[in-house]
């Protein structure tokens, strides 16, 4: 017979279900919440999984998220709920769930659902996509060489200018196949050495350091304690400068630990030509998480993607695409949803204030110039979309001594000095 899970916070619940289907002569094994079914899951895989939604460390359905995440979902798993609503068994399934059931459990209703979802067949999920599927763009090929150099000499590496899929996307391409993978910023309760054994040889993850609760800073310093004990791989990912995180009152000796080994992603500004390659791989990650309903582009929409100037860079391409993927009345994206989007943008764009000069006034003469001068270079590098010859050409400034100035007030190019531009 079969081995079952059942996770539960109801110690009633849990010797119910495992008095009824021990009976049924099945093998059960009992988990009264998240930490202890994730447990339970690495030790022995169950062939079926009884999860409940409503635990108290994490609830069920960001358990099965996590799992199917790090592609840990090879198994059936039926949700529980007493209060079971309609968008709560949408979402599950939606998720990877097979089935759903709403307390109280008839006897029945219950056989008869762990019969049928013993016989599903769990199709394999399919590998994470990694920077290997953006091969036909020369920008990304490169980004996937920096990473892979840096993390070679590091067990530390922050991704700078980065968050969310492409963050996951760079880490994923860092993963050796079959290793474990724990997204730090998805926990919500204490990291244990026991979590970080279970995620040996594998990556720690973070989407974005700036978005990191007290409780998943600690599990950071926690976690950077540990790393070469356990032969783990950090990639966190930060939208901001890194000195935004010691302004929000992150530990200064942590951010520098952070910041020893950085790779910048590189700016699309100049390189329009490949946002029809990419944005069509970043929506796959995201139907593929479950983050967005099935879509895909048009050849019509991927042209007006090509032609749409990106002054946010891959924060906003990445917003972009999911905002189209959950508007789009139809499966495939149309140029008109593009256009719409963008325009809009672009509308509003126009009509955002320029960066206050009043509060300057206010600084020493040292920190006003400096503020002026980032402001000076970044609206031309945004004119410009980056080309370093005409931003020398319109500043003035020979290109040596502008990329010197660049780097001193922490803007980044993305481009290297004696790379050729037209």
């Amino acid at each position: 017979m079969a081995q079952i899970l059942v996770v539960d916070d109801e110690m009633g619940i849990r010797e119910l279900l495992s008095e009824i289907l021990s009976d049924e002569g099945h093998s059960v094994m009992l988990a009264e919440n998240a930490a202890a079914a994730r447990k339970a899951r690495g030790e022995k895989r169950p062939d079926l999984v009884l999860l409940d939604i409503w635990m108290p460390d994490t609830d069920g359905i960001s358990l099965l998220k996590e799992w199917s995440a790090a592609n840990l979902l090879t198994m059936p798993v039926v949700m529980m709920s007493g209060h079971g609503t309609i968008d709560s068994a949408v979402e599950a399934t939606r998720v990877g769930a097979v089935d759903f059931l709403e307390k109280p459990i008839a006897l029945q209703k219950l056989l008869q659902t762990v019969k049928k979802a013993l016989k599903h067949e769990v199709v394999s999920s399919k590998p994470p996509v990694t920077l290997d599927a953006f091969a036909r763009s020369p920008l990304l090929r490169d980004l996937k060489k920096r990473l892979e150099q840096a993390a070679a000499n590091t067990s530390v590496l922050l991704l700078k200018s980065a968050s969310g899929s492409i963050a996951e996307i760079c880490a994923r391409t860092l993963q050796a196949p079959r290793t474990p993978w724990l997204d730090l910023s998805a926990s919500s309760v204490p990291l244990t050495q026991e979590m970080l054994e279970n995620a040996s040889g594998g990556v720690l993850f973070i989407a974005d350091l700036m978005l990191m609760g007290r409780l998943q800073q600690k599990n950071l310093a926690f976690a950077l304690e540990r790393l070469a004990k356990y032969n783990l791989q950090l990639v966190a990912a930060l939208s901001r400068p890194l000195a935004a995180l010691t302004e929000a009152g992150w530990d200064p000796g942590l951010v520098a630990r952070l910041g020893d080994v950085s790779v910048a992603l590189p700016q699309l500004s100049g390189h329009a030509d490949e946002v029809p390659e990419i944005a069509p791989l970043v929506l796959t990650h995201l139907v593929e998480r479950h983050d967005v309903p099935p879509r895909r582009f048009s050849t019509a929409a991927l042209n007006s993607l090509r032609l749409y100037h990106w002054p946010g860079e891959w924060v906003e391409l990445l917003a972009a695409i999911r905002n189209l993927a959950i508007a789009a009345l139809d499966e495939e994206i149309s140029a008109d949803d593009v256009n719409g989007l963008l325009q809009c943008d672009a509308a509003a764009e126009v009509q955002r204030p320029a960066a206050p000069v009043l509060p300057m006034f206010d600084q020493p003469l040292r920190d006003a110039r400096e503020a002026f001068e980032r402001l000076y270079f970044e609206h031309h590098l945004k004119n410009e979309r980056g080309n370093m010859t005409r931003v020398a050409e319109k500043t003035g400034l020979e290109r040596t001594h502008l990329y010197r100035k660049l780097k001193q007030l922490g803007l980044n190019t993305g481009r290297r000095p004696d790379e050729n531009e037209q």
